[in-house]
């Protein structure tokens, strides 16, 4: 893996793990602006805990070191979180500002798997 590259992967992973770790916190708190959120978007309160959960061991998964299969799943929860995120803003005509967060944390999650080391890509079987 190139110099750039690398740098490139821990950029932009170091940013998703921030943005996942920080809105998974935020989520399990249940803060007053987080179940407005969800009740606009016309998901349960639970919701939050779910997604809380699932958000903190997503970015333990992508940041410790092996565990590639664990990761692919870590990826791919983070995509479909936060393209859910998009969809649902969009189905209730949400304002513009309101799909900064998941469009950037969706950016990050595609530009850090993309750029991944080896070691942390599944072998993939030739038989």
């Amino acid at each position: 893996m190139s110099k750039r590259n690398k740098i490139i992967y821990w950029i932009a992973t170091g940013w998703l793990a921030l943005g996942m770790l920080s809105t998974g916190v935020v989520q399990l708190l249940k803060t007053k602006e987080e179940a407005e959120l969800m009740t606009h978007l016309g998901y349960p309160l639970y919701f939050l805990t779910i997604l809380g959960i699932w958000k903190i061991l997503g970015v333990i998964a992508v940041l410790i070191p092996e565990f590639p299969l664990l990761k692919e799943w870590a990826y791919a929860g983070f995509f479909f979180a936060m393209s859910g995120a998009i969809i649902s803003h969009l189905a209730m005509d949400d304002a513009a500002r309101e799909y900064f967060g998941p469009v950037l944390l969706l950016a990050l999650t595609i530009v850090s798997w993309y750029f991944r080391p080896a070691s942390r890509k599944p072998v993939l079987s030739t038989q």
